[in-house]
């Protein structure tokens, strides 16, 4: 039942013309991102001595809102135009229908973050002079970063309904509120900063050991996609659609 569930969701993530906007809006920006930062690497900004996948790693950090909306797109459309009760008459075990949302955004981020990966390294390239050898490494922790964060967003998605309010609160963990919480300087509250979505994202692609080896980082993002996924699971179950 699983497979069907999971062919069901893949055809109507394809079938709505948002998936298509959202994958050539985040290349686009991935490449624009990509060229922007080569420029600065190339005019020896602080980024020197960086590889084109150096760069694929900090010009992805904007693409992702692109794949976030994807992701979420994929449970907030249904609510939105009031077709989710349709897809829980067909399959009443709405664990199994988000479960298999889960599967297809996971497989479909991360292939799109394979792509802006090797997208933006390619366009930094020929901008470099004399850059690193690129580290496949980094397109690998970018596809895997753009799966985690796309569960995140679409767990919120199930979890609050609405797109906008979805793209507020995912704005808000990822980007806005960690540098607010490290800015006093204040033990505990970096402590928090660090523990969010957003900066373990950033430590474990960056390959950063402070203040936790990258691969804590993988593990804090996937907690936080989990616990999202968990909310939504549950408001699923709990409420009407």
């Amino acid at each position: 039942m699983i497979r069907a569930t999971v062919a069901s969701e893949w055809t109507k993530l394809w079938s709505v013309r948002s998936t298509w906007w959202a994958l050539v809006g985040a290349l686009a920006v991935m490449l624009l991102s990509s060229v922007q930062v080569a420029f600065w690497v190339d005019n020896g900004d602080e980024l020197t001595g960086s590889s084109a996948t150096d760069v694929a790693v900090e010009a992805f950090s904007v693409a992702q809102l692109a794949v976030l909306a994807l992701a979420m797109l994929a449970v907030t459309n249904e609510y939105s135009h009031r077709t989710m009760r349709a897809t829980l008459q067909w399959t009443p075990a709405r664990t199994r229908v988000l479960l298999a949302k889960a599967v297809v955004v996971a497989a479909v981020t991360a292939a799109a973050g394979a792509v802006l990966a090797v997208g933006g390294a390619a366009a930094a390239a020929p901008i470099l002079t004399d850059p690193p050898s690129p580290d496949l490494a980094d397109l690998a922790a970018i596809a895997v970063v753009s799966a985690l964060l796309g569960l995140l967003a679409l767990g919120l998605g199930a979890a609050l309904r609405g797109a906008v309010l979805t793209l507020v609160v995912l704005f808000l963990l990822l980007i806005l509120v960690p540098p607010l919480l490290a800015a006093p300087d204040i033990a505990a509250l970096t402590w928090v900063a660090d523990l969010s979505p957003g900066p373990a994202a950033s430590h474990f692609l960056s390959g950063d050991g402070d203040p936790y080896p990258p691969a804590v980082g993988a593990a804090v993002t996937a907690a936080w996609s989990a616990a999202a996924l968990f909310v939504g699971g549950r408001v699923m179950r709990r409420r009407d659609a």
